[in-house]
């Protein structure tokens, strides 16, 4: 009775294992076909993308070269209130203009 009982939660086990197993294993699938499928997009785009830049090159030439433009030292103020209040707290606060 003991072995037949035993055959019998095997039984059961198998029969709830396999399906649930299937289905599982389905799924797996799904993921990794859609994987494989996203991987080889990525691809052919990476493809596609160096096709266009050589075609661009090669048809437009080199890029011009960036030259660097002057950037001003020091802009005047365009506010003269502005000025005169800097001036004000320069004669109050001496120590002020050493730490611009």
């Amino acid at each position: 009775m003991k072995v037949l009982w035993t055959l019998l939660k095997g039984a059961v086990v198998l029969a709830l294992l396999i399906p649930v197993s299937l289905l599982m294993l389905g799924v797996f699938g799904t993921v990794l076909g859609l994987a494989i499928v996203l991987l080889r997009l990525a691809v052919v785009g990476l493809i596609a993308y160096g096709a266009f830049k050589l075609v661009a090159r090669l048809i437009r030439g080199p890029a011009p070269r960036a030259t660097p433009r002057e950037v001003p030292q020091r802009l005047a103020s365009a506010d003269p209130y502005f000025d005169a209040a800097m001036r004000e707290l320069d004669q109050e606060l001496p120590e002020a203009r050493a730490r611009r």
